[in-house]
């Protein structure tokens, strides 16, 4: 793999496609604002450029754009050069995309997670575009000696309509590059735009099916070693003994080696480690609490009545309005901890050298990783390099690094280069876990149904805080209270698709519909009533759009012929996260006494849609995950230990049992905003209110199929 922080001649003029020369724009993702262009040839490449990320030119018409976020399947290495393509007026089928290695002095915020790319790349990326086609037209002017205003750019050329000239931009690139950059250009109107919200299909798409992508388990370097490490399977438990003396004899074996709470076996192939491991004997002992599932049922009742909690947000006089109420509903909801699992294991490569140190794998942090490896071997982060792979997969998990600190001080300590490869038994034992949540809800209602009172705590494990206390309905409720507290487990908690939202979304949605039905009215309405309260007599701040809630709301129930079809019950949910809003309606039919999920229609504004085909893939994969997860997801833990401990145990969604999608866009021309998440968190409630209406059991604890109502039925 190219690193790309120290560039050779050959390997730049191979990534960029510039040949004899051409434009190399740089763009500074600090500032949104081109740089001074440097033309590039043979003669005056010396091989470090200085530039930060950048779009060139080649003399052949071949437009490079660096990704610097790490792929793990959110598309921006296709919807990155799409903003660029359309700016520049690019013929598509000459843009490539190529994966920038970890820099922080030319990249800014280089991560994946929060669906933060497109919203902070939207506009540096429009400028980078538009920049290369103001100078591509002011150099055919040039050559033609007549005014600028009287070219136009399209498709990979710049054209003079009234002498008919026409010239590509790989014939314009090196004078291109002469001209000095504006301070200012104009970006197109989108009206005007060919190829941002068009299909796309992902440019990675060959690589992959071919096997020819690189993810982190394909890689190789001459001379490396792979390694295996043997975890404590008990959280709360440490090494008290190793006995490694018949894994050692074993063939392909080169070393075993103990460090911290680690038994590393390193060896020639993965076969050979894998059974190597299973011949340690290692003794473990008591390293503080040590927790079961169980315990956690009477735990979580403790904390919800407790008065150490942590006040989010408080407005009005609660405790008066909930004394003199009509009427008073009181719901709890309650979740278990999920795994990632995300169909690449974790693995890192590292070689720990003398001079320096270079990593190179799939990661969501890369320059967290590479903060973290410097501390741990007290080696300066400018001597450590991060090549990225494509990642298989992440949904947080690979937003943490400890894979990739057990590699770096595996290879410090064995002098080797040195692959750390996770089994799928390792990923769901030794990871890091969506928290098991509790929310208890209550709501006041006056004698005309309003809500008038609204109470939320939120009590986690490794949650500081488990609520979203701005996120609606504050802000629609004159007298509100939300509260939270937090236990400390032993059990390693992090980032899960939609942190804390994921399941937050489906308790509150579901408590909302069993608000409104105590209120006698519907669902829908009930919600548009408090947006439009929020409006008129807000109650304290309004952290969220309530134009655009209320767009998508509309837009669902009329998508969705909300109310009107015979033999369907309907379900309703809307949620606001990554400043993108997404409402759905899902749709389930009896079969017998079983209810069946048949559709679920989404209706999503997350702003301009760059890829259509791409924000569709990402709007039925976060709905398909939501649901999966929220039907059948769950890992309970005996004496620390995980009980599901791979695909035979733990219950994803089957192909068969994958409801149709319907999305649908709000098209009002904002910037982007996020998109790989937004859509997960309002399935579970969507689902929960259908299957509500259809069976009249509110279904308050995921998963779903552990609840009385599936408990009987046959196929669950």
């Amino acid at each position: 793999m190219t690193t790309l922080n120290k560039t050779s001649r050959r390997d730049f003029i191979k990534i960029s496609s510039i040949t004899s020369g051409g434009l190399l724009l740089g763009f500074s993702w600090f500032s949104a604002h081109a740089e001074t262009p440097v033309i590039i040839n043979e003669a005056n490449f010396t091989g470090d450029l200085g530039f930060n990320s950048y779009l060139s030119i080649g003399t052949d018409g071949t437009i490079t754009v660096f990704s610097p976020n790490p792929e793990l399947g959110q598309n921006i290495m296709t919807s990155f050069p799409m903003i660029v393509a359309e700016e520049l007026d690019a013929d598509w089928t000459k843009v490539k995309v190529v994966q920038a290695p970890l820099d922080t002095v030319k990249f800014d915020r280089q991560l994946t997670g929060g669906s933060g790319a497109i919203p902070h790349s939207w506009k540096r990326l429009r400028n980078a575009g538009a920049t290369a086609r103001y100078l591509l037209i002011a150099a055919a002017a040039k050559r033609w000696n007549v005014a600028a205003t009287e070219c136009t750019a399209s498709n990979g050329f710049v054209i003079h309509a009234k002498t008919g000239k026409k010239l590509g931009y790989g014939e314009l690139a090196e004078e291109a590059s002469k001209l000095t950059v504006p301070a200012e250009v104009p970006l197109k109107n989108r009206k005007d735009f060919k190829i941002i919200g068009s299909s796309v299909r992902n440019v990675e798409n060959k690589n992959i099916i071919t096997g020819k992508g690189i993810f982190g388990l394909d890689f190789h370097r001459e001379g490396m070693v792979l390694a295996m490490i043997q975890r404590p399977p008990a959280f709360g438990t440490k090494i008290k003994s190793v006995d490694a003396a018949a894994a050692k004899t074993m063939p392909g074996i080169i070393d075993v080696v103990t460090f911290k709470n680690n038994v590393a076996v390193v060896g020639k192939s993965t076969w050979e480690i894998m059974k190597a491991r299973k011949a340690i004997k290692i003794e473990y002992e008591k390293d503080g609490n040590i927790e079961s599932t169980t315990d956690h049922n009477q735990l979580f009742t403790s904390l919800l009545n407790s008065d150490k909690t942590t006040v989010r947000r408080k407005d009005g006089d609660v405790e008066t309005v909930f004394k003199s109420a009509d009427k008073i509903i009181k719901s709890e909801f309650q979740c278990h901890f999920v795994p990632h699992n995300p169909m690449e294991p974790m693995n890192f490569f590292a070689h720990v050298r003398p001079d320096g140190v270079e990593l190179v794998g799939p990661t969501q942090t890369p320059a967290s990783a590479r903060e973290a490896v410097s501390k741990l071997l007290n080696i300066p982060e400018d001597k450590i390099t991060v090549d990225i792979t494509r990642l298989g997969g992440g949904f947080g998990r690979r937003l943490k690094y400890d894979y990739v600190l057990e590699a770096a001080e595996l290879s410090s300590i064995i002098k080797k280069p040195v692959k750390v490869i996770w089994s799928r038994e390792d990923d769901m034992m030794g990871g890091s876990y969506r928290p098991a949540v509790r929310y208890r809800f209550e709501a006041a209602l006056d004698a005309k149904g309003n809500m008038i009172g609204y109470k939320l705590r939120g009590v986690g494990i490794n949650v500081n805080n488990p609520t979203r206390e701005d996120n609606f309905p504050s802000g629609a409720v004159d007298n509100l209270l939300i509260d939270s507290v937090e236990h400390v487990s032993p059990i390693t908690t992090g980032p899960w698709r939609a942190p804390v939202t994921n399941f937050l979304a489906y308790a509150e949605q579901s408590f909302l519909d069993e608000v409104a039905i105590a209120a006698g009215k519907d669902p829908v309405q009930f919600r548009l009533e408090l947006l439009q309260k929020a409006r008129t007599k807000p109650a304290g701040a309004i952290k969220y759009s309530i134009d655009r809630m209320e767009t998508v709301i509309k837009q669902a129930a009329e998508k969705s012929g909300w109310g009107t079809k015979k033999g369907v019950f309907q379900g309703f949910s809307v949620y606001f996260s990554h400043q993108s809003y997404v409402a759905q309606v899902c749709e389930v039919v009896m079969n017998g006494k079983t209810p069946v999920v048949k559709k679920i229609y989404a209706v999503s504004d997350c702003g301009e849609v760059i890829n259509k085909s791409g924000a569709l893939q990402q709007v039925m994969g976060a709905i398909v995950d939501g649901y999966g997860h929220a039907m059948y997801g769950k890992l309970t833990f005996k004496d620390g230990v995980p009980e599901q401990m791979n695909f035979d145990q733990y219950r994803l969604i089957r192909m068969k049992e994958i409801p149709e999608v319907e999305a649908h866009f709000v098209d009002n021309g904002i910037d982007p905003t996020g998109l790989g998440e937004p859509a997960l968190p309002p399935t579970g409630g969507a689902v929960a209110n259908a299957i509500f209406k259809a069976t009249g059991t509110r279904l308050r604890d995921q998963p779903f199929i552990d609840e009385p109502l599936f408990k009987t039925m046959k196929g669950f």
